[in-house]
């Protein structure tokens, strides 16, 4: 798998050197990081007598882009491992952590439409629906087909999937299952832009195989969720506001039905070295007691690592079908240097529908520190340091694990960004 993927790295850089480059571009770029993480109760509760955990987690990307008049192609190869992984003076790597991360080609039909198709990134306003996810380091990507249309200040975009395992003769069932895999999806998305606004509007549906609960784990069909809402941005004198508001219908699984919905609001002010934050997020739950109808919201295919807290306590792979929850923070981002800030973030987690046995909502206080300092024009250090003050109701949703043990995580991170080639040539330099 390596070589098959290097192989086609190398041939769209050695086909695109030799091209006249006439009118157009050609863009290659990496994107190496590292980082160390120390984790005493990350993603959940720490438990009792157990050891913390710390590695340092890479990715290797590298990122070939061609432009021409009516066509681009872009190509994003990686390896993404863990230090350490692999036996030294193994021949092959036993991990399989090289593979392709994109790989798509968009034809511009005209100055307004435009379509793209293929391995993609899908990112959407503040990443909550539709997001890259960066933080990890394998990303987020999208087997897809999207029409595009933008004029002025609108855009439009309808997309769709369809996945399946492999070619076959009969039958259509798929058999890949994760958090929120889907067997198809359709979009359409719709964003208005003024001079320091803008509004979107987005529709989702998301269609899953489901498979009967025997030991034969036989296809039955498959159930669909919906998801539409709308982003929006708007300021107020000196005060920055954006938010959204989503409901999801549809079904949560083969049998149960869906209804639930999402609110969030923030306003930010910035002076000449601090810029504040305010806001709160409420995403609805099912009662734990139980209810007919499931109420929990989930993100889906955001970059949720970027909300309710950097420990990932809810929405990263967790909390589904779960009580929800809602979120006030607060935040500042401080200039520190030329170069350098620091965010300082707190938030107050509390259930948003009820707990066992009656149990106080208020589920714990987390605490978030990251200094970011740029070291060259393409090289960035981060250092973060993040605390969880958790109640004793976080125990309701974490599994039983005890609340009162330290529960915090510390990481360091290098970003390396260089641009290894460029060449751009205007029809009258021929």
């Amino acid at each position: 798998m390596l070589n098959q993927y290097f192989i086609y790295a190398l041939f769209f850089l050695l086909f695109f050197s030799t091209i006249n480059l006439t009118g157009q571009t050609l863009d290659v770029d990496a994107d190496v990081r590292a980082r160390f993480e120390y984790r005493h109760g990350y993603n959940t509760l720490f438990p009792n007598n157990t050891e913390p955990a710390a590695f340092v987690n890479q990715r290797t990307r590298l990122n070939m882009g061609y432009k021409a008049e009516k066509l681009e192609l872009f190509v994003a190869v990686q390896d993404v491992s863990t230090w350490g992984d692999t036996r030294q003076i193994l021949p092959i790597d036993g991990n399989d952590s090289f593979f392709l991360f994109q790989a798509w080609a968009q034809l511009n039909l005209n100055e307004n439409w435009s379509t793209k198709l293929g391995r993609q990134v899908i990112s959407y306003d503040d990443q909550r629906i539709f997001g890259e996810l960066d933080w990890a380091m394998q990303g987020r990507f999208h087997d897809a087909a999207i029409i595009k249309y933008k004029k002025g200040s609108v855009i439009v975009d309808v997309g769709g999937a369809f996945s399946q395992e492999q070619p076959t003769n009969e039958g259509n069932t798929f058999n890949i299952q994760g958090f929120f895999t889907y067997k198809s999806m359709q979009y359409a998305y719709l964003k208005k832009s003024w001079e320091r606004s803008s509004a979107s509007f987005l529709f989702l549906n998301t269609g899953f195989q489901n498979f009967t609960g025997d030991e034969n784990n036989i296809p039955d069909g498959v159930s669909y969720r919906q998801t539409a809402g709308s982003y929006f941005k708007f300021p107020i004198q000196k005060v920055n506001f954006s938010g959204s508001v989503y409901y999801q219908f549809g079904k949560a699984n083969a049998t149960t039905d869906l209804a639930a919905y999402q609110v969030s609001i923030e306003g930010t002010y910035k002076t000449n070295k601090i810029v504040y934050g305010l806001g709160y997020e409420l995403l609805s739950g099912t009662d734990q007691d139980g209810e007919s109808k499931n109420k929990s919201f989930f993100p889906l295919y955001g970059t949720n690592h970027k909300f309710n807290g950097f420990m990932d306590y809810f929405y990263v792979d967790n909390h589904a079908n779960n009580v929800g929850l809602s979120d006030f923070y607060a935040k500042a981002v401080i200039t520190t240097g030329e170069k350098s800030n620091v965010l300082i973030k707190g938030h107050y987690f509390a259930a948003s529908a009820d707990l066992n046995g009656d149990a106080n909502k208020y589920l714990g206080t987390e605490i978030d520190l990251v200094f970011t300092q740029k070291l060259m024009s393409f090289v960035k250090l981060n250092i973060g340091y993040s605390h969880m003050f958790a109640s004793e109701s976080m125990s309701l949703i974490k599994d039983g694990r005890p609340n009162d043990n330290t529960n915090n995580w510390g990481w360091v991170r290098l970003i390396i960004n260089p641009k290894l080639f460029n060449t751009e040539l205007k029809k009258s330099d021929s």
